[in-house]
């Protein structure tokens, strides 16, 4: 464990370390792009924090090689050579893209190859674990096309729902901390090394994460783009296929008695990891919704609009802030749900448990729907927003006389619109002179 952590805190501290620099790198090359339709924030921000991300994986993965348990990994499997491949390939994409826009099926094309290219290099599915029957073998073009379709639908589930500051980072660094206590729990409880590798990958992407949060939450002053929402699926989606595909149910029989057992007890993670709808299932409802509402309209399924999950829960009246953090919640909730489950699926405590704290989130999501009220003798201590409104016949006259003078003084002042020209929340006073 004290390995595992080392990695993630040198991935944590290059990635955020590099950030700043790469803000810098980003706002003199030009990756500025206007503010369009369906943005939320109010001034244009540089992208390609995949820059410092991808070198923070690189990190990772270097220093590992370098630890005493960590380097049987790199010996055994060649896994985490696949997934640099695969990542330097959809890094470079993303960049590319987060600069000259390129076209949606181009990206597409690209996330195929560079899944194909980690499947060459045997990170691929082998077999599943399906319940009642028990381990099912698949042929070379079978995992093939399941691990592609697995990698881009993982990609492009995080890239949609990459719509507010902080929630994809966010939202997956929560995913790889639920998957990474699954997956050392099948490598340390049950001795299995097949599980190492999507381990190390899970510690790797919660580090990148931790990095690049401190730049990207609101107001974030740069965005990781698609250079960093493509990795970051990738990475996540390699560390599913590693530890779907590659750990044998065989070897858990030796602990749970037999083969339909073992693939009993892992099913609550096992196969959600494939669909994926655990794991991810908030970005991959989020992208399902899309794309159904996309092709309803008679629009393409890559056509960019405003009816994400986080843009309605902002049209609903809740903050950024608060919007952000009702995802996290969700995710949290599912993740972790799911993790619980698979740990003791008899025990009815979870299940209450999972059924209480939704109920809450559906509270939190209605919450701007009701303002409630404060009485009378409780005004004074509460907000302005939750006292009730007095009519102007029961309002003293100096109170009417001083909002009278108030807004005159109101009058002779000149506003600054939150809608103008280079200026967002945390500068709402003025526009700034410079991009720091």
């Amino acid at each position: 464990m004290r390995e595992y952590l080392l990695t993630l805190c040198i991935t944590a501290a290059v990635t955020y370390l590099l950030t700043g620099p790469v803000r810098k790198f980003a706002i003199v090359a030009g990756a500025m792009p206007e503010i369009r339709a369906r943005d939320v924030h109010r001034e244009p921000t540089p992208r390609l924090g995949g820059i410092a991300m991808f070198f923070g994986l690189c990190a990772g993965l270097l220093v590992a090689d370098h630890l005493t348990n960590l380097n049987e990994v790199f010996v055994k499997s060649n896994e985490p050579r696949a997934l640099l491949s695969g990542a330097a390939l959809i890094w470079l994409i993303g960049v590319l893209d987060d600069k000259f826009e390129i076209d949606a099926l181009i990206k597409l094309g690209g996330q195929m190859i560079a899944a194909g290219v980690m499947v060459m290099q045997g990170l691929t599915i082998l077999w599943l674990p399906i319940p009642g029957v028990g381990n099912v073998a698949l042929t070379q073009w079978q995992g093939t096309l399941l691990t592609v379709a697995l990698v881009v639908i993982t990609i492009n589930a995080v890239n949609f729902v990459d719509g507010l500051d902080g929630l994809a980072a966010g939202m997956v660094c929560i995913a790889a901390a639920a998957f990474f206590l699954y997956s050392y729990r099948i490598w340390y409880s049950y001795g299995i090394e097949a599980a190492a590798p999507a381990t190390l990958f899970a510690a790797i992407l919660m580090g990148m994460c931790l990095g690049f949060l401190p730049h990207n939450m609101h107001p974030a002053r740069i965005f990781m783009g698609d250079s960093g929402s493509m990795l970051i699926g990738l990475v996540l989606a390699a560390g599913a296929i590693s530890i779907t595909g590659q750990v044998d149910p065989d070897a858990l029989a030796l602990f749970t008695g037999s083969e339909k057992a073992a693939v009993h007890q892992t099913v609550p993670v096992y196969i959600p990891l494939i669909l994926p709808l655990t794991i991810i299932a908030v970005p991959a409802a989020d992208l399902i919704l899309a794309i159904v509402r996309r092709t309803w309209r008679g629009q393409s399924p890559f056509a960019a609009d405003r009816g994400h999950l986080h843009h309605r829960l902002l049209e609903i009246g809740h903050s950024h802030s608060r919007a952000v953090l009702i995802m996290y919640f969700w995710s949290a909730l599912i993740a972790f749900g799911a993790l619980a489950y698979s740990v003791n699926s008899a025990s009815m405590w979870i299940v209450l448990g999972v059924v209480f704290l939704s109920a809450i989130g559906l509270v939190l999501l209605l919450l701007p729907r009701f303002t409630p009220r404060a009485p009378r003798w409780a005004e004074r201590f509460v907000p302005p927003r939750y006292r009730r409104r007095r009519r102007a016949a029961e309002a003293p006259a100096e109170a009417v006389a001083s909002t009278a003078a108030d807004s005159v003084e109101e009058g002779e002042r000149t506003p600054v619109t939150a809608a103008a020209s280079g200026v967002n929340g945390a500068t709402a006073i003025g526009p700034r002179s410079r991009i720091r």
